[in-house]
């Protein structure tokens, strides 16, 4: 699964069922492949223990089917056009021909200073991140909107803009690396969803209330 943003390229800094206290016409999901302690990298910047199953892979994609955007910043982004040529059809797995589908049908907006060009198709850059006016754009489009990577997400959680977290917990405690939930900020959640998976995978969703 693919990494947050390195710190060479970080973005720049301007300014299931939705719960029945949120009006938001669309969700912003931040979600996150972590270890069992909340690292989604271990100390050498690894993340192959969060590799999903195939079980696993294809309640990921249920999860995110429906997104119209996917958020990146450029290091999630350059892995994440693995999915830009990925084969339709029946000389790969289902789960992962799934997968590229998904990837390819959404949007993606990435965050970058440094990125020159999309490097795949319905794709726009940004060079700074601006909670408000990406807020404004999700509203307007109407879809649920994935974020991934430990920097853009903790930019969004800092300031109110997400909606959900959507966690899939790896059987490993790897006692330090890079955490996907940002120092410093809290957040009172309501429990939406969870499931235990035959790997030991646990998958849990929260709403973050307001």
């Amino acid at each position: 699964m693919p990494a947050p943003p390195s710190d060479s390229d970080k973005p720049g800094l301007a300014e299931s069922p939705r719960p029945a206290h949120d009006d938001r016409m669309a969700r912003l999901i931040y979600s996150a492949n972590a270890s069992l302690d909340g690292f989604i990298e271990d100390r050498d910047g690894d993340f192959g223990f969060s590799a999903p199953d195939e079980e696993v892979h294809a309640h990921i994609n249920d999860v995110f089917r429906d997104c119209g955007l996917f958020i990146h910043g450029r290091r999630v982004y350059e892995l994440m056009t693995y999915w830009e040529s990925y084969p339709d059809d029946d000389s790969v797995p289902a789960v992962t021909a799934d997968w590229g589908r998904i990837w390819r049908g959404a949007r993606k907006l990435v965050y970058s200073r440094t990125l020159a060009e999309p490097q795949s198709a319905n794709t726009s850059i940004e060079r700074e991140f601006d909670a408000a006016a990406l807020r404004a754009r999700i509203d307007a489009g109407g879809a649920d909107a994935s974020i991934g990577g430990a920097q853009l997400g903790g930019l969004a959680l800092a300031a109110g803009i997400v909606d959900e977290l959507v966690l899939h917990s790896a059987p490993i405690v790897l006692g330090g690396g890079k955490p996907w939930l940002p120092a410093g900020v809290a957040a009172d959640l309501e429990l939406l969803d969870h499931r235990a998976f035959g790997s030991g995978v646990v998958y849990s969703r929260y709403a973050v209330k307001r």
